[in-house]
């Protein structure tokens, strides 16, 4: 989200977004941890063990966790859940693997398109991007929804560890070493994202389905569609427990049953509204830039602390909906069998006076802080000739500016990158 104010409010947020800090939830039994790595954990203290709720995102910042929890009981970790598979919830579990824990996930709720192994080089650029492996501690503000990765600070690495127990069930109920749980499954940021319940406490673990920003509807780094509807649906389900403690995978737990009803219900509430109006615009012929500049999320949910557009955004939602419901072709019978890009440039520039009469046009938008338009006409001389330096040097320039108007903190790192690679290959 572009706003004139974006990095300010980016750097307001993430001050107070995940402090470090270990919150006792239920006296000398649940613990959650917080700020210590890009994701929180959480521990239960059993009768004879620890189990533990994921694992930060490397091994470093694992041992800093394992301490945190020696200074709380003696007993070992016998148990590891892991909410979901991303890595920057399960990358310390290798510093866990000398009490030989079970090791518990769910299988996905839906499996991955097949050959997406094929897409590896390119999804691994774009996260390289979003999350700003390759960018300095200074141009980095925060992950948006966390502190910067240990991989990225010198803090380790990634120390994976498969699940010794998978379930597939939509539900188990067990008791683990005197703590009764119940885990089911949550599909919505991910396919195998879980929900663990303590009912004799109260005390809801709700992984990435919930946190206190804007979600990832959409990764700008790509994957397959998220469903939207489901995530919803899965919303009211963490509604119903009617917990007294909500501990997400990242930012503040949320404390009190009046509290968690309010958070979850505004968070599923505008959710839902952004799935149903996409919908509508698009059921009205719309096209996937018309919806999305038409799709706004009203005051009374744009405003609340938690639904700020700090990690993912509304406009990159609605056209993720839009594609995920019907691809590609927005209905317009022109954009069947468009022109080559090559061909339509050269058109385009012949039409506009030449190259210099474009970059002479891209100048003085820089010069108006129209950094858009800039990037835009730029990307024009580039799709007619790769090789133009000056285009490429003047869409840097566009991209770090529309950088510190970035409210998201991985459009802000996308920006930036790609500005870095651009200056690279001129």
């Amino acid at each position: 989200m572009l706003r004139p104010d974006g990095e300010q409010l980016l750097k307001e947020f993430s001050a107070t977004a995940y402090p470090r800090r270990v919150t006792e939830i239920i006296p000398e039994v649940v613990y959650h941890v917080m700020g210590y790595g890009v994701s929180n954990a959480s521990f239960i203290i059993g009768e004879t063990s620890v189990i533990l709720i994921d694992t930060l995102d490397t091994d470093y910042r694992a041992e800093a966790l394992k301490a945190i929890i020696a200074g709380h009981t003696d007993k070992p970790v016998k148990t590891i859940i892991y909410t979901h598979g991303h890595p920057d919830h399960l990358g310390g579990a290798g510093v866990f693997i000398d009490s030989e824990p079970e090791i518990i996930a769910f299988a996905p709720c839906k499996p991955a398109l097949g050959r997406m192994n094929a897409l590896s080089d390119v999804l691994n650029q774009r996260g390289v991007r979003q999350f700003g492996y390759e960018l300095s501690n200074e141009e980095v503000i925060s992950e948006g929804i966390g502190i910067r990765e240990g991989i990225v600070q010198g803090e380790g690495q990634r120390a994976f560890v498969p699940p010794t127990t998978v379930y597939s069930e939509g539900k188990i109920v067990r008791d683990i070493d005197g703590i009764a749980l119940e885990l089911a499954a949550a599909p919505g940021e991910s396919e195998d994202q879980i929900l663990i319940w303590l009912p004799a406490q109260k005390v809801l673990f709700c992984g990435d389905n919930y946190y206190g920003c804007w979600p990832n509807l959409y990764p700008i780094r790509g994957s397959q569609y998220r469903d939207i509807s489901t995530w919803v649906d899965t919303l009211d389900k963490l509604i119903a427990y009617q917990a007294n403690y909500l501990l997400p995978g990242h930012t503040h737990p949320v404390i009190g049953e009046t509290a968690i009803a309010e958070t979850l219900t505004n968070f599923r509430d505008a959710i839902d509204y952004v799935l149903t109006e996409t919908l509508k615009g698009l059921n009205q012929g719309m096209t996937i830039d018309e919806v999305a500049e038409a799709v706004k999320l009203p005051e009374k949910w744009a405003n609340l602390p938690y639904l700020g557009e700090f990690y993912g955004t509304v406009a990159w939602s609605v056209r993720g909906i839009y594609v995920g419901y019907v691809g590609w072709f927005d209905g317009n019978p022109t954009k069947l069998n468009p022109l080559p890009i090559r061909i339509r440039a050269e058109k385009t520039i012949a039409l506009m006076g030449g190259t210099e009469s474009i970059l002479s046009a891209i100048s003085q938008a820089l010069n108006n802080e129209d950094a858009q338009w800039a990037i835009e006409l730029a990307d024009i001389l580039i799709a007619a000739d790769s090789a133009n330096k000056q285009a490429k040097q003047y869409k840097a320039q566009g991209l770090i500016r529309l950088a510190h108007l970035e409210q998201s903190a991985n459009g802000r790192h996308y920006y930036l990158a790609y500005a870095k690679e651009q200056y690279t290959d001129s």
